[in-house]
C-alpha cells in the first residue's frame, strides 16, 4: 500500500524527501545495475542529501567505490551514520561540493577520475542555472568514457508529459519559491553542449520521471 505523501519539504532530512526516495530507489537500482561498470571504479553522487540513496545502492555493487558529496555539510554526519549502521565499507566520507562554486570542484587526477556521476531529484527544487555548473563539473571530474545520470521529473520542449507532472509543477510553484518547478530537458541539453557534454539517452521511469544519461562528446 502506498504511503500518503508528507507535506512538501525539500530539506534533505525531511519526511517528504525520505518518502520520495523510498518510492524511486528500486527503479533507479534497476537502471544502475544495467549501466554501472562491472570493473572496480569510482562513482560520485552529487547532492547526496541524507545519503539514503548512496547507502541503498552501495551494497549491490561491492566492487565499486562510492563517493557522496553535498554543498550542505550539515548532512555529512547522517551520511556517515547510515554507512556505519549498514556496514557499507565501499562508501567514502562525504566531501563538500557546491555546483555554484568551482573552488570546491576538487581535482581528482587522471587516474582517479569518476566513471559515473549521478544526481537524484535536485532540479525541481533548484534553479536551472545549476545545470551549467553541473555539466562543467561533470566534464571536469568524469573519465572520457564516463557518464552523468540525472534522475527526476522534467518538461520536454516546454511541455508536461503527463497531467500529474503538471499538477506537481503547480504544487511546487505555489510554494512561492521562484526556482521551484519542473525544468526542461532542453535547458539541460544546452548547458551540456556548452561544456562538451551531450544527452546520450532518455530512460522513462515510473511515476512519470526520467533518467537522463549525459556523456562527453
Amino acid at each position: 500500500m502506498n504511503q500518503e505523501a508528507p507535506p512538501l519539504d525539500p530539506h534533505p532530512l525531511s519526511e517528504y524527501v525520505a518518502w520520495a526516495g523510498g518510492r524511486n530507489r528500486e527503479p533507479l537500482l534497476g537502471v544502475l545495475k544495467e549501466k554501472l561498470p562491472k570493473d572496480s571504479e569510482r562513482v560520485l553522487e552529487m547532492a547526496s542529501g541524507s545519503g539514503m540513496h548512496i547507502n541503498y545502492f552501495a551494497p549491490h555493487f561491492e566492487h565499486l567505490h562510492f563517493h557522496p558529496s553535498d554543498k550542505d555539510t550539515e548532512v555529512f554526519d547522517n551520511i556517515k551514520d547510515l554507512a556505519a549502521q549498514q556496514g557499507n565499507n565501499n562508501i567514502a566520507d562525504p566531501v563538500h561540493l557546491d555546483l555554484t562554486n568551482p573552488d570546491t570542484w576538487f581535482n581528482p587526477g587522471p587516474e582517479k577520475s569518476f566513471a559515473v556521476i549521478f544526481c537524484i531529484n535536485i532540479f525541481q527544487v533548484a534553479p536551472i542555472s545549476i545545470a551549467d555548473g553541473m555539466m562543467k563539473c561533470a566534464a571536469h571530474l568524469l573519465k572520457d568514457d564516463g557518464f552523468l545520470l540525472i534522475y527526476g521529473p522534467f518538461q520536454i520542449e516546454g511541455k508536461f508529459t503527463t497531467d500529474s507532472n503538471k499538477e506537481f509543477h503547480e504544487t511546487l510553484s505555489s510554494a512561492g519559491v521562484i526556482e521551484w518547478g519542473l525544468k526542461d530537458i532542453a535547458d539541460l541539453k544546452k548547458a551540456a553542449a556548452n561544456h562538451g557534454m551531450e544527452l546520450k539517452e532518455i530512460i522513462d521511469m515510473p511515476s512519470n520521471n526520467f533518467s537522463l544519461i549525459f556523456g562527453k562528446k
